[in-house]
């Protein structure tokens, strides 16, 4: 796995990916106590407003990034986006009202949603080797678990010394350092006639959509493969319980548990572990057992976890404790580390690469659509009911997602097999639709 950082192009990606995403992790935290500090109990009905939003933007305007993702300098896209990230964020700390933090939100994840999708879909035309782009999709996973793991244990250091309200610098400075990294680093500019050799010759010449027609394009195509309509059933039951960890963790520590500020983040940190563990563990796993095994029964400990955690809160205060908070988030956090870690291998085994982009995109709007319904869902939830009423109902849509899957994903798809996708033709064979999805093939 380590071996792909011997590439030096994406070695300092990753760079960047990690320096950003610890930055993002302080953030994380911060909102967190922002969002008790401004509404106190209601704190999660706030915290899940507001990563409803972020999920709105993301929903709304990655596929027509995606789209125009080609078209545009992939590096000043990426820079520009950083930048602009940086500057929302230096200005979190001053807010003293709730539609302010939902603003800021929106801003700082409308260009989040442009930098992502770009961003990875410039990995698989670095790295076009699949053992490689295999060993960079678990070092990702490693880096997004940064944000839960060794960002919130920062955070817990440096809240013994500073207030919060700092934490949101430390994010800033991590966006221009990844911004730094990206803007020095020549990246490869993306090959619209490379495609599969089952590729008809005559497809990479099609004339290409407008932003609008490519951004629906993509998403049609991810709709009309069974392996991607899985896909997105586990993503509803990893935003399920995800949602469960991150909106209701501020309140089952400080009101639930009673326990200070700085063990927030040590909470967030156990899940960050699981899956930190997870992604260690995957790339030997997934070439002996593959994709639909792994993330399948992956996706069937998520309802397990969180279905722990409602019937330990239903029972009479004082039946739930701390160390049994952290043993349910490092689960939660393994599982859903195994469900999202393989998804960039199944959307690469079913695109071209000059759609990359736009399939990226379709499936990262997709995906967070769901977030966008779990995020307030849990909020509301554990603000009128309570976390035991949060957890529950939580537990009951990751549980449709899980079983979604299973019936989804064909079993005897190619994509099942040991620890190669399969060939973008042969699911585009059963699935091919008809209008301006035919130029885009179908994360």
């Amino acid at each position: 796995m380590l071996s792909v950082l011997r590439n030096p192009t994406y070695r300092r990606l990753f760079c960047a990916q990690v320096v950003a995403l610890t930055g993002t992790g302080l953030a994380t935290v911060a909102l967190s106590l922002l969002a008790y500090d401004l509404a106190g109990a209601n704190a999660a009905a706030v915290l899940g407003t507001a990563l409803a939003v972020k999920m709105a933007a993301y929903v709304v305007l990655a596929p027509l990034v995606g789209a125009l993702a080609d078209r545009v300098p992939r590096r000043a896209l990426l820079v520009a986006m950083d930048l602009a990230r940086a500057a929302v964020v230096l200005a979190l700390p001053f807010v003293d009202r709730v539609w302010q933090v939902y603003v800021l939100i929106l801003l700082l994840q409308a260009a989040s949603a442009a930098f992502t999708p770009a961003f990875q879909a410039t990995i698989p035309q670095v790295l076009p080797d699949e053992r490689d782009y295999t060993g960079a999709l678990s070092l990702a996973r490693l880096a997004y678990d940064l944000e839960s793991l060794a960002s919130p244990v920062l955070a817990a250091a440096l809240l013994t010394v500073v207030p919060y309200a700092w934490l949101f610098a430390g994010t800033a400075a991590g966006f221009v350092a990844s911004a730094l990294l990206v803007r020095t680093t020549t990246l490869p500019d993306p090959d619209p006639d490379l495609a599969p050799d089952s590729e008809p010759k005559g497809i990479g010449a099609a004339p290409r959509p407008g932003a609008y027609a490519g951004a629906v394009a993509g998403i049609r195509l991810v709709l009309a493969a069974p392996r991607l309509r899985a896909l997105l059933a586990l993503d509803l039951a990893v935003a399920a319980a995800g949602a469960v960890v991150l909106v209701d963790t501020v309140i089952l520590v400080r009101d639930t548990l009673g326990r200070p500020a700085g063990d927030v983040p040590l909470a967030l940190g156990a899940y960050g572990a699981g899956s930190m563990a997870a992604a260690l563990l995957l790339p030997r796993l997934l070439e002996r057992v593959g994709d639909r095994a792994v993330m399948v029964r992956a996706a069937f400990l998520l309802p397990g976890a969180v279905g722990l955690l409602a019937l330990g809160l239903a029972l009479p205060p004082g039946a739930w404790s701390w160390p049994a908070l952290l043993v349910v988030w490092l689960v939660t956090g393994a599982a859903g580390s195994a469900v999202l870690t393989p998804g960039g291998r199944v959307v690469r085994g079913s695109v071209r690469s000059r759609d990359l982009p736009a399939a990226f995109a379709a499936r990262f709007s997709l995906s967070h659509a769901c977030w966008l319904l779990t995020y307030p869902l849990a909020g509301l939830l554990a603000a009128t009911a309570g976390p035991a009423a949060s957890a529950a109902v939580l537990t009951a849509v990751a549980l449709a997602g899980a079983t979604g899957a299973a019936g989804l994903w064909p079993r005897e798809d190619p994509a099942a097999g040991r620890g190669t996708p399969a060939p973008a033709s042969r699911e585009r064979g059963s699935s091919r639709v008809s209008g301006p999805s035919r130029s885009t093939s179908s994360p």
